[in-house]
């Protein structure tokens, strides 16, 4: 399928062929008909992605922020490596738009194919033959309301939610600044709420075009002189800011028009220095629309289908999207009038060049053809990197690790083929193939557990999905390397086992703590111990937002998914696996636990797994007591070994927590017979005790 990327890193932006992502729980397969470039918002985007690196970092200061104690913690390469594999990745662009089901997701709110459907989302409504899209994030299309009409969808719910922020009342007057595409709308949108509306844009022909959507005023200039024309000399009774300006002066001069105890609505995006004495003089109340409306940038609501109940949560932005159809079905919007060009999908890169033109648009319509393409879901990249040897390596899930980590130590282990890679999304699965040199780029994990060239898959998906995907690569023939955890929970964990006992595969867990160097040294510090040792494992794990995915059900929670890393690495150094757990959190926080391991000679370990703590501070330390030796391994850049009085130290001026070190040893396990890089038993008894941790 025919779809638009944006290069972060380069600016570069081009149509591509990419493989079509699949339906699924709670998405439906949609094909598009016309898709809506929004000209403000995606000219932002490609505006920032073509600025330079100082650019981008002074448009993000917070991401500056937390990639400088990145380097301060891991260190300049690894996370310039991991920066550049973030700025490289392309971004889809688009996010509204109006298809045809094609494929019915299972709960993915009872449409049927054939179905005409509105869908909105960045990242989920793109510049797409196909787009997978979430129940929350589409709406049926009324009869009468055309393709194009409906393709504004997400512009009108944007407009509408800053309308319903404002709470206009029949007869009021109120200014909207900023007449583009969302500003025109917000105009009807006024008008058919009873309100008389000044417009206002630094454009005429813009200003002239709200007088034909229904404005009663619209002026190019002079626009305090027009407002106290307008109301009577009261002020306006409230503002909506439409505009969008690196500058502040939208929201203050909004100020300056204003009645007293006006309202101010911020609907674009606009600088926010605010001068305080026209706010504090008149009292007003300022007010910021957020996008689409209640469940914007809600996961739970726009990705797993979770909606508000109705009668707590009137106006979501699912029932934005609707209330916006229904007022174009009843022709009291207009949205056609707005649009300027139409170009057709094999097109768009020409689209795009006309908005770096002096030719006026505003409205630009992308539209796609009446037969939509044969559902394609592994298309070739580069036929020629092809495995016909049937020993070659596949991807399933390519996020940041795998680019960053998991392929540069696998191409450093061995040359290896590399034969498919696996994503969601077509785009990103082709950009990874383009980039890395796999033969096919897919979006369904089929075709590498039917792929004979394939012997060896990584699997790098989000938690949910790593026991399937690895019991089902066992189940194939396939050697696997699936990153931590290797399940969520006991029943997951006995499948998977099930298939690793019958299989002829290596099983692989991304445990690498036990493969770093520091941590092989530490080890042989303790070698001829006389007895049990006792350890503290102390992770500063810092903050994740409450709303990531690895709280919810992709991820397992924090203990599940990182705290095995700590539980394998004590399991190492005891040489064998724990035979209890006990495990005790603070009240009310789910990613913060103290546990105590017992092993079989009689070794203990504690780990102080937290995420209360200052960022900072480095995320690592161990101590060792062993037979009078103390050994410290602080963060795996300093490795202290006390001994008779006497303390040795190695530094690195990297870390290195064996990431290279296990994908080599897999190799060694899948091409040449090693043994497999950790024990069955190991991974079975460390997956174990990381669910009792976590009271799984």
């Amino acid at each position: 399928m025919k779809q638009v990327e944006q290069n972060y890193r380069s600016g570069v932006l081009r149509l591509i062929e990419a493989p079509v992502p699949r339906s699924g729980r709670g998405r439906n397969l949609v094909a598009t008909r016309v898709s809506l470039i929004s000209a403000g918002t995606e000219k932002q985007i490609i505006d920032l992605a073509r600025s330079s690196l100082a650019g981008k970092a002074m448009a993000r200061p917070d991401l500056v922020r937390k990639t400088l104690q990145k380097v301060r913690n891991e260190g300049l390469l690894p996370t310039v490596q991991k920066v550049f594999a973030k700025l490289d990745t392309p971004i889809p662009l688009g996010y509204s738009l109006a298809g045809t089901v094609v494929e019915a997701g299972a709960e993915a709110g009872g449409y049927a194919v054939g179905d005409r459907i509105a869908c909105a989302g960045a990242a989920v409504a793109n510049h797409a033959e196909y787009n997978a899209v979430p129940k929350n994030l589409s709406v049926r299309i009324p009869a009468g309301v055309c393709d194009e009409a409906a393709s504004f969808v997400t512009l009108g719910a944007i407009a509408l939610q800053g309308v319903r922020v404002a709470n206009p009342t029949l007869g009021e007057r109120v200014v909207v600044m900023g007449l583009g595409l969302i500003g025109q709308l917000t105009v009807q949108l006024l008008k058919a709420n009873g309100c008389r509306v000044l417009g206002f844009d630094p454009n005429p022909g813009r200003a002239k075009l709200a007088l034909e959507m229904g404005a009663d005023v619209a002026v190019s200039d002079a626009l305090d002189e027009a407002v106290r024309g307008f109301t009577e000399g009261y002020g306006a009774d409230a503002v909506i800011v439409t505009a969008s300006s690196k500058s502040s002066t939208p929201p203050n001069q909004a100020a300056e028009i204003s009645r007293m105890k006006g309202r101010v609505v911020m609907v674009g995006l606009t600088g926010m220095e605010i001068d305080r004495e026209p706010f504090y003089k008149r009292e007003l109340d300022l007010r910021l629309s957020m996008s689409y409306g209640p469940g914007r940038h809600d996961p739970a609501y726009e990705l797993e289908g979770h909606d508000y109940p109705l009668a707590y949560v009137r106006w979501t932005e699912q029932r934005n999207m609707q209330a916006f159809l229904e007022l174009v079905a009843e022709g009291r919007v207009t949205p056609l009038k707005l649009v300027t060009h139409r170009f057709p999908i094999a097109e768009a890169e020409a689209a795009y060049k006309l908005m770096d033109t002096d030719e006026p648009f505003l409205a630009i319509l992308l539209t796609y053809p009446e037969t939509p393409a044969p559902i394609a879901r592994s298309i070739p990249v580069n036929p020629g990197a092809a495995a016909a040897t049937g020993r070659g390596t596949a991807f399933i899930g390519f996020g940041n690790y795998a680019k960053s980590v998991l392929v540069p130590a696998l191409k450093k282990a061995s040359k290896e083929r590399l034969t498919t890679v696996v994503t969601s999304t077509g785009l990103s699965a082709h950009d990874a193939a383009q980039r890395e040199g796999f033969a096919n780029a897919a979006t369904d994990p089929q075709a590498v557990m039917d792929d004979a060239d394939t012997d060896c898959v990584f699997i790098a998906t989000r938690h949910d999905s790593h026991a399937s995907l690895a019991a089902a690569a066992l189940r194939a023939g396939k050697h696997v390397f699936v990153e931590k955890p290797l399940a969520l929970d006991h029943d997951q964990l006995a499948d998977v086992v099930a298939a690793a006992e019958g299989a002829p595969g290596v099983l692989t867990v991304g445990f690498n703590r036990r493969f770093a160097p520091m941590m092989i040294a530490a080890k042989g510090a303790i070698a001829s111990r006389a007895g049990p040792i006792a350890m503290h494992y102390r992770v500063n794990a810092g903050h994740v937002p409450g709303d990531s995915w690895l709280h919810g059900a992709q991820g397992g929670g924090r203990i599940v998914g990182e705290a095995c890393h700590f539980v394998d690495a004590l399991t190492f150094l005891a040489g064998g696996p724990p035979v209890s757990v006990s495990a005790f959190r603070p009240e009310g926080i789910d990613d913060t636990v103290s546990a105590v391991l017992r092993f079989a000679d009689g070794s203990t370990g504690t780990i102080l797994y937290s995420s209360l703590g200052d960022s900072s501070l480095p995320k690592e330390y161990l101590e060792i007591f062993a037979s009078g030796t103390v050994v410290r391994l602080d963060d795996f850049r300093k490795l202290h070994i006390t001994t008779g009085g006497k303390t040795t130290t190695q530094s690195a001026s990297a870390q290195d927590k064996g990431q290279a070190g296990l994908v080599k040893a897999f190799y060694a396990a899948a091409r040449d017979g090693a043994a497999a890089p950790i024990p069955l038993d190991e991974l079975i008894a460390v997956s174990e005790a990381t669910l009792d941790i976590a009271g799984v």
